[in-house]
C-alpha cells in the first residue's frame, strides 16, 4: 500500500507513526517531523505498533516500498510514502517564509550564530590565510547543509567588504535526479544564493564501479570543479568541510589507514596550475551547523548520488567508507563522555607533532625519513 506526501499531511498524527529506514547519518541530515529512525538493517529488532498505521520512508520511496510490503505480509497496516523524504522536502521547501534569507543573514550578523558560525569562519580565514585581496573563489555547493551555510557565510564576508574579492556559487550536476536538482535550486532561491550550475556525466561513469565508487566519484567531482572554476577565472575552490570532518578524518587515518595525516585547511592543486582548495569552515562544529539549520526550519539533501537514492547496487554494498566514519563518530562520542577535551586533543595532535618521537615520516616530496637518520 502507498500514501502520498499530500495525503500524509492530512492524517491525524496520533493515529500513525512514520518509520524512516535510512541510516543514522541520512536521518540526522533531515527527516519528516515526528519520524522515528529505524535503519532497515535493524527493522527486525524493532517493536512496531500494531494499533497504528505505519508509514515507511526512505530517500526516494524505493527501498521503503519493499519494506512496507513485507510489513503488510506480517499483519501490519503499513504504507510506503511515495517519493520518500526527497518528495516531502521538495514540497515543503515552498512552505518557508519569503524573508527566510533576510532572517538567516541577520542571524549571522548578531547573536549565537554570529559567534559560533561567522566568527569561527572569519577566524579560520585569518588563521590559515585562506582568502586574499583579488581572489576569485568558486564556492562549491553540493546541496547539503554545510555547503549552503558556507555560501551564506561568504556572502556576509563579502558584504563587510574588508578587501576586494569575487565569488561564484558553483553547483555541479553530476547526474542528479530531477527531484534532487529541484531541491538544490529551491533552497538556493529561498536563501538568495545566485548559483551557477554546470553538468557532467560522473554518475554514469561510476555507477557500475564495484570498488570504492565513492572515492572515485569524489576525485572526479573535484577535478570537474577545478576545471570549471578555472574556466570561470577563479583561482580557488572552497569546500564545506568542518571541524568534525577534520578530527574524524585524522582518527580514521590512524585506525583504518595506518597513517598519521589530517585534512588540511588549504591545498595547492597538483593538476591545475595556479588553483588552490580552501576549507573556510575548518573551525566550525557540526552541531552548530545543525542548530542553524533547525532554527530556520531548513531542509537539505544528504547526498544526491544515485547510490543514496537506491542503496541497491553492489558498489553501494561493498563501499564501507561511510560505516567507518560512523564507527569513528561513535568512538569519539563515547570517549567524550569521560573526557570532554578529546575532540580538541585530536584536532591539536595534528599541529603538536614532535618529530623526535616519530618513528618515520614523509616530507612534502614523498621522501621517507626515519629516526635512525639522525640517531
Amino acid at each position: 500500500m502507498r500514501i502520498s506526501v499530500e495525503e500524509l499531511s492530512r492524517r491525524e498524527a496520533d493515529k500513525y507513526i512514520v518509520i524512516d529506514v535510512r541510516d543514522e547519518d541520512a536521518f540526522e541530515c533531515g527527516h519528516i517531523p515526528g519520524a522515528v529512525n529505524v535503519p532497515k538493517d535493524r527493522l527486525s529488532e524493532a517493536d512496531l505498533p500494531r494499533d497504528k498505521e505505519i508509514f515507511v520512508c526512505c530517500a526516494k520511496g524505493l527501498i521503503s516500498e519493499d519494506i512496507a510490503e513485507e510489513l503488510c505480509a506480517q499483519g501490519y497496516a503499513a504504507y510506503n510514502i511515495e517519493g520518500g523524504y526527497a518528495e516531502w522536502l521538495r514540497l515543503h521547501i515552498g512552505d518557508m517564509l519569503s524573508d527566510t534569507a533576510a532572517q538567516v543573514e541577520a542571524g549571522l550578523r548578531s547573536g549565537a550564530f554570529a559567534r559560533k558560525l561567522f566568527s569561527k569562519f572569519g577566524k579560520a580565514i585569518a588563521t590559515y590565510e585562506l582568502v586574499q585581496p583579488g581572489d576569485k573563489i568558486a564556492v562549491c555547493i553540493s546541496g547539503g547543509k554545510d555547503s549552503m551555510l558556507m555560501a551564506k557565510l561568504f556572502q556576509e564576508l563579502k558584504r563587510r567588504n574588508k578587501f576586494p574579492f569575487e565569488l561564484v556559487f558553483l553547483v555541479m550536476d553530476p547526474g542528479y535526479s530531477r527531484e534532487n536538482r529541484e531541491i538544490i535550486e529551491r533552497n538556493a532561491r529561498v536563501l538568495n544564493i545566485p548559483i551557477t550550475i554546470f553538468e557532467s556525466d560522473i554518475f554514469e561513469n561510476v555507477y557500475n564501479i564495484d570498488k570504492s565508487p565513492c572515492y572515485v566519484c569524489a576525485r572526479m567531482r573535484r577535478g570537474y570543479l577545478y576545471s570549471k572554476a578555472k574556466e570561470l577565472g577563479c583561482n580557488k575552490i572552497a569546500l564545506g568541510h568542518h571541524y568534525d570532518d577534520v578530527i574524524e578524518t585524522t582518527l580514521m587515518g590512524m585506525l583504518f589507514g595506518g597513517q598519521m595525516q589530517t585534512m588540511m585547511p588549504k591545498l595547492r592543486s597538483q593538476n591545475f596550475e595556479g588553483m588552490e582548495l580552501i576549507r573556510p569552515m575548518y573551525l566550525i562544529r557540526e552541531d552548530d551547523i545543525k542548530a542553524w539549520r533547525d532554527f530556520y526550519h531548513l531542509g537539505f539533501i544528504q547526498c544526491a548520488c544515485r547510490f543514496t537514492d537506491t542503496c541497491t547496487s553492489e558498489a553501494c554494498k561493498t563501499s564501507n567508507t561511510g560505516s567507518k566514519r560512523r564507527q569513528t563518530k561513535e568512538l569519539i562520542r563515547a570517549l567524550k563522555k569521560t573526557d570532554p577535551q578529546v575532540e580538541q586533543n585530536i584536532f591539536s595532535s595534528a599541529e603538536n607533532v614532535h618529530l623526535a618521537t616519530i618513528l618515520a615520516y614523509k616530507d612534502r616530496h614523498g621522501v621517507k625519513h626515519t629516526f635512525l637518520d639522525e640517531y
